[in-house]
């Protein structure tokens, strides 16, 4: 079975050279064996803040009742609205904000009139699981109960990466079986999410190749959004989308690089939906490590792409 095309091939070379070339300790947790979780998130939350591109003159801040108070949220709406986009950050559930999305929610409200609404949820340590999947299926609901008023349309995407593509699929879940609205959703768009909490096989060996990810920052990520919890626990298919009922949902695209940590977690969801007839697409990306979407390469081009021509197919 041939996973991706000989276009992406053909980018294999550079996007290896860019693997090896990438500073990736920097992003990571350097240092375990933390002693105060919360002084430790902060730190890294200031530091990726330092990573992102200007903000977008087209974004507007705002605010929506959640289940604890307020949730900020950053809008993006274009002329005409032809659907609306709920938008959820990566991160590790425990860092990250709405704005370092900017650039890729501008274009889904430029290029394809969508009227993007991008989710400040709350996040761990502070605030473990189920905070922030509570946070996102209220945007969700917001959305669905306003939009038609606010933007002319009563159809939305769901869409996220890293632990937003996480976010993204619990969010689907939750708008089918809680809020009875799976009939309004165009698609999900899940790009480099866990999907089991257990731990998928590349999650603890992707192989040695090189990655922003390594099992032992993954686990110590987990102890900050799911402190404590068991393998039974984990299991929960609120929490792990691949241990749901994934049958009646409308087209998703699936995407991870190759080389990513939970590239496992896509290719497994992916085949999954697919048993349960649900419309999918897995989009693999060769060579290509965990937050691959973000670098200067062909190989990212290729996956906004793809991305592009799965909108495209679906609003017309």
């Amino acid at each position: 079975m041939q996973l991706w095309d000989e276009e992406l091939e053909s980018y294999r070379p550079e996007a290896q050279k860019l693997s090896e070339e990438m500073p990736f300790d920097q992003f990571r947790l350097a240092d375990p064996n933390f002693g105060d979780p919360l002084a430790y998130a902060k730190e890294h939350r200031e530091l990726l803040i330092s990573f992102e591109a200007d903000p977008s003159p087209m974004a507007e801040d705002s605010a929506i009742a959640g289940p604890a108070g307020d949730i900020p949220v950053r809008l993006f709406v274009p002329e005409e609205p032809k659907a609306m986009y709920l938008h959820i950050h990566g991160g590790g559930w425990y860092l990250g904000r709405p704005q370092m999305s900017d650039p890729d929610n501008e274009h889904l409200a430029t290029n394809h009139g969508l009227a993007v609404l991008s989710v400040d949820y709350r996040l761990a340590p502070e605030h473990p699981y189920p905070a922030a999947n509570d946070d996102c299926e209220a945007a969700a609901a917001w959305m669905l109960e306003n939009g038609p008023q606010l933007w002319g349309t009563d159809k939305m995407f769901i869409g996220g990466e890293s632990a937003g593509g996480h976010l993204a699929a619990s969010t689907l879940l939750r708008v089918r079986d809680r809020l009875g609205a799976i009939d309004r959703v165009l698609g999900a768009n899940l790009v480099a999410g866990m999907y089991d909490f257990r731990g998928t096989p590349s999650m603890f060996d992707n192989g040695g190749r090189p990655d922003v990810l390594d099992t032992e920052s993954i686990l110590t990520i987990l102890e900050f959004f799911i402190p404590n919890m068991s393998e039974e626990q984990r299991r929960n298919p609120d929490l792990s989308p691949l241990f749901a009922d994934l049958s009646g949902l409308p087209s998703c695209l699936v995407s991870a690089g190759a080389t990513d940590h939970l590239a496992d977690d896509a290719c497994f969801l992916a085949t999954r939906m697919a048993a349960a007839e649900t419309p999918v697409e897995l989009a693999l990306y060769p060579d290509s490590p965990h937050g691959f979407t973000s670098f200067p390469s062909e190989m990212a081009n290729a996956h906004k792409r793809r991305i592009d021509t799965w909108l495209a197919s679906i609003l017309s």
